[in-house]
């Protein structure tokens, strides 16, 4: 009976100590300039951008002028109408990113995938062919079970905040950074990352929430003055999202292409914060991050590459060195694209630049440039399909020398 007694009390202990585990036992942590994986081993970020999935880009599809998400929609629609647009946009969903293509990312040696998105999966707002019960969370929910089941690390990134937040194609917006004067778009900010911290606050394959990519570009006068509100929103997000979700870390990026750090003054508001950089090209040298590397040395707090790529494979992996001695992770962007620079390429459907890439570029301003420019909907339809079939996994083709430049296998 006393064997028994001690062995029901010794159960009880085990549960009681699995049961109070701590946040540092289940979720990626930050330590010092460090992130601190629930093993207790460091964590060295590798990776690569699911980009142009749920935050479309023109230039990856091969276009120009028409750069932005709600830019390539409307084209669709003006040439083949909303009905099928709207059918394109699920196509394209089901068939870009799919099982196969995390795995391939695990199996090169990857150890996270950072995921761009944009707000409007999360409202019911005008979005990829649907105006109401949006897919954000079921598109996300795939992408953290695949990265589960391959032992990879999630991070999501708003790409595309309310109101634009970098006031350039990159942001989805209207050529402006209104997020950061408009109280209504600064809500609704706070609203969703509340809403997703909520969601997932007790998911460990998800490593963080990185708020909002390259905030605030330099092309405006009164530049300064909107940098001095780019922390005070990044305050206002995190204590939302601290309201639900005291687990995962958060990123925060630079003004300027993640490239600015000055304007940050507190980084002691919270425990589970770090920054996160951009670099495309430049000297591929210590010196030619030396910011970086000097701001992240001040914080005590880790600095991650959130974007690098489209360069030469030579000047990729020097720099993946230049990283891996100055403790930055990195995820490469574009993990697939038309043609190269990548570490999947898509095909071009054969006349896409003739028929699809020159009516993009045809003036449509008015009613009757748009009746004149209109191309054939046989063809332009069996295009528009053809992209996505050649964007399947099993259509693209391997960028193996990209790949090794990214310091994978």
């Amino acid at each position: 009976m006393k064997r028994l007694f001690i062995l029901i009390l010794t159960a009880l202990l085990t549960v009681g100590s699995v049961s109070a585990a701590t946040p540092e036992q289940q979720f990626v942590r930050v330590s010092g300039p460090n992130l601190i994986q629930p093993n207790g081993q460091k964590l060295y970020i590798q990776g690569t951008n699911l980009g142009n999935w749920l935050n479309p880009e023109g230039y990856m599809f091969g276009l120009s002028r028409t750069n932005s998400p709600w830019m390539i929609d409307l084209m669709i629609k003006e040439a083949v109408g909303p009905d099928f647009a709207a059918e394109f946009w699920q196509a394209f969903k089901d068939n870009y990113i799919t099982r196969a293509d995390i795995n391939y990312i695990a199996q090169q040696g990857a150890n996270t995938i950072r995921l761009p998105f944009n707000y409007k999966l999360f409202t019911d707002e005008d979005y990829m062919g649907l105006t109401k019960d949006q897919d954000g969370f079921a598109r996300m929910d795939s992408v953290v079970t695949w990265c589960r089941d391959n032992g990879l690390y999630l991070i999501l990134d708003m790409h595309d905040c309310p109101g634009g937040q970098t006031g350039d194609n990159i942001d989805d917006g209207h050529g402006y950074p209104w997020l950061m004067e408009s109280e209504t778009s600064q809500q609704l900010f706070c609203n969703i990352w509340r809403k997703m911290a909520l969601r997932y606050k007790d998911e460990p394959v998800i490593l963080g929430y990185e708020l909002a990519n390259e905030p605030i570009a330099h092309y405006f006068e009164n530049k300064e003055a909107l940098n001095q509100k780019l922390e005070p929103l990044y305050k206002r997000a995190v204590k939302a999202i601290r309201e639900v979700d005291k687990n995962h870390v958060i990123l925060l990026g630079g003004a300027r292409w993640n490239s600015d750090f000055y304007m940050f003054s507190d980084w002691t508001f919270d425990d589970n914060i770090m920054y996160t950089c951009h670099r495309y090209g430049g000297e591929a040298t210590a010196e030619a991050i030396k910011d970086y590397i000097d701001f992240r040395d001040k914080t005590g707090l880790p600095m991650y590459m959130g974007e690098i790529g489209h360069n030469t494979d030579e000047w990729q992996a020097q720099f993946v060195k230049v990283m891996k001695q100055a403790n930055i992770g990195y995820t490469f962007w574009p993990y697939k694209k038309l043609d190269n620079s990548c570490m999947m390429g898509i095909q071009r459907p054969e006349q896409w630049d003739s028929i699809v890439v020159k009516y993009s570029e045809t003036p449509r301003g008015t009613y009757q440039e748009w009746r004149e420019a209109r191309p054939d909907q046989t063809l332009f339809r069996q295009l528009l399909m053809q992209y996505v079939e050649n964007s399947r996994f099993e259509r693209c083709r391997p960028q193996e020398n990209y790949i090794r430049s990214m310091g994978l296998k």
